[in-house]
């Protein structure tokens, strides 16, 4: 940290009043939504839904400790996630699609989610981390000012699928202090066919070399091991290949640096329209994970996580 740096730094955008006008700007792009790739264009302050199909208010379908993320996220009392609903992906095997595709959850005002975030906190939570909330960014940022009034003090964590703009991450710079996205997969017709992304594989490469500029390669933890700042990639490996995790691995490597954190991830299971799918109707086998972990060792990567495979 620099001399006289606040941690977390959305303090000091707090003090400097330089959140107030990130919240303005942010706002703005609620108007004519370019808040994904997508860019719909919708104008969600007056109701109107884009493909993630929610509107102007933050809609969360639950918030609760979560004791199963990687272990320098939960520690030992858990991460707080706020799971936001709606998403700009529609994943065929999405493990959370009553959340991700049918909407539920409730709207909130934006006092209910800076109070959410206090509530996480009281309960010993080492960050809050925000799930799935690229279409609510404007709305995150505008919960912090009354949440750091009341008291709130610990790290954001932003779990995104990677499907980012530059220009959104930007709002986000000094305001996230541990990036926690996706990266999917290594083609785009994949990407489409697979999970409904429109040139996914740029959008994603482009976010993770921003996301890698603000916070660096290192993962800066505490005394326990906890993690206050940096970068975790997540990669699912998926049936037959079809993640391209080879390429994925190896493209990570070689742009963002060997030292980065990766977390590889042996968790698919077929749901939602995957499941009685010709590839995707199945778990991957012991196999298939053998190779992906033979390819992080040959991608060079030096930290991470590897699940372990059950049958």
């Amino acid at each position: 940290m620099r001399s006289g740096e606040t941690f977390p730094s959305y303090l000091n955008l707090y003090r400097n009043d330089e959140l107030a006008r990130r919240i303005e700007r942010a706002y703005v792009s609620l108007e004519d939504c370019c808040l994904c790739p997508r860019e719909c264009g919708v104008n969600r302050l007056q109701g109107r839904q884009g493909f993630c199909r929610v509107g102007a208010e933050p809609r969360v379908a639950s918030w609760n400790v979560h004791p199963w993320e990687e272990p320098p996220i939960s520690g030992t009392r858990g991460s707080g996630t706020i799971f936001f609903s709606g998403c700009t992906g529609r994943c065929l095997f999405c493990q959370n699609y009553p959340i991700s595709q049918l909407g539920v959850g409730n709207e909130v005002s934006i006092e209910r989610l800076a109070e959410m975030m206090l509530e996480l906190q009281r309960k010993g939570c080492h960050n809050i981390n925000l799930v799935t909330p690229t279409h609510f960014v404007p709305q995150v940022l505008a919960a912090l000012p009354s949440a750091i009034e009341q008291g709130f003090h610990i790290p954001l964590v932003y779990n995104t699928s990677g499907y980012e703009t530059v220009e959104v991450l930007e709002l986000l710079e000094g305001v996230v202090d541990i990036y926690l996205p996706d990266a999917k997969y290594a083609d785009d017709a994949t990407a489409r066919r697979l999970s409904g992304f429109v040139g996914y594989v740029a959008a994603n490469r482009v976010a993770l070399k921003e996301m890698y500029r603000q916070v660096g390669e290192e993962l800066v933890l505490d005394n326990e091991g906890i993690a206050w700042r940096g970068l975790i990639v997540r990669h699912m490996v998926l049936p037959d290949g079809l993640a391209g995790t080879s390429k994925v691995l190896c493209w990570l490597a070689e742009n963002l640096s060997r030292r980065v954190h990766v977390s590889l991830m042996d968790q698919y299971f077929p749901a939602h329209k995957a499941v009685g799918h010709p590839i995707l109707g199945r778990k991957i086998t012991a196999e298939e994970y053998e190779e992906a972990l033979s390819a992080f060792d040959e991608a060079g990567l030096e930290n991470g996580w590897r699940q372990e495979h059950e049958e």
